[in-house]
């Protein structure tokens, strides 16, 4: 099959998502009320508590990194979820397109949407909170960036698979998965203060390492020596296996019938 063939069938979804989103009045909601109410909330915390000015950049890159990457992982999540809840899952299928379409056309439409989160929260950090937040330096903020859009990825695959194995009783975990990263991975505090079992599992999750290289630059030491290449490395790692997970759950979708019972 051409290229040209797959590009535009990506390209489907990422505009049905753009169409989606610009029609969705709540979906534009969710995308400034919650992260102005994030960056407000955290922002006024630090100030309240005199912290310093690279412990209010730890703090704030936490209320960053958990929206942007949030945003990007719902929209992956809502490109299979809008088809569950409108009882159309089955008739997506007829077409020949295959899961890694949705997931990237999804994932682009997210990838700007994402982008234009940061940025807002970049901004208003910078202006009212006196977040250093160019002082890790360009290159080092596009490398977080780029774990933040791989964090989204493997969670938004993720929840496709849950869904196509359990069906709605799923649907929770579109938004449940990123609060528990936020309690592993240490978004607001280093991992260091966790329980010694909690800490094993965030050694585990490639967040931790995007967050502990983006605060090195701070004067906050990183558990381990290489943080940013420990993060690409378990990221990549499990975008494979989630990938992986969603090709199996949607066969085994299929097989089982769920894929007929979530449609009409």
């Amino acid at each position: 099959m051409s290229l040209l063939t797959e590009g535009i069938k990506i390209w489907a979804f990422a505009a049905r998502g753009g169409i989606m989103n610009r029609r969705n009045f709540f979906a534009m909601f969710e995308m400034f009320f919650w992260p102005l109410v994030a960056v407000f909330s955290v922002g006024l915390l630090t100030q309240f508590l005199r912290l310093d000015e690279a412990t209010v950049s730890f703090v704030l890159t936490g209320a960053l990194a958990m929206n942007t990457m949030q945003i990007v992982q719902l929209d992956i999540s809502y490109a299979l979820l809008y088809d569950v809840w409108s009882k159309s899952l089955k008739h997506g299928f007829v077409a020949p397109i295959r899961l890694g379409h949705i997931v990237l056309g999804s994932g682009l439409i997210g990838l700007l949407r994402g982008l234009v989160v940061f940025v807002i929260m970049g901004v208003l950090s910078v202006y009212y909170f006196d977040m250093e937040l160019l002082r890790p330096g360009w290159l080092a903020l596009i490398w977080f960036l780029i774990g933040l859009f791989l964090m989204a990825a493997i969670a938004g695959t993720l929840v496709i698979s849950l869904v196509l194995i359990f069906g709605h009783r799923a649907e929770i975990t579109a938004w449940a998965i990123t609060y528990l990263l936020m309690i592993l991975c240490g978004l607001y505090y280093p991992i260091s203060l966790l329980p010694s079992g909690a800490r094993w599992l965030a050694e585990f999750i490639p967040l931790t390492f995007f967050l502990e290289y983006f605060r090195s630059f701070y004067g906050f030491p990183a558990s381990v020596a290489h943080p940013l290449e420990w993060g690409l490395l378990l990221g990549l790692g499990y975008l494979v296996v989630s990938y992986l997970l969603m090709v199996l759950s949607l066969r085994a979708s299929l097989s089982r019938g769920t894929l007929v019972k979530l449609s009409e």
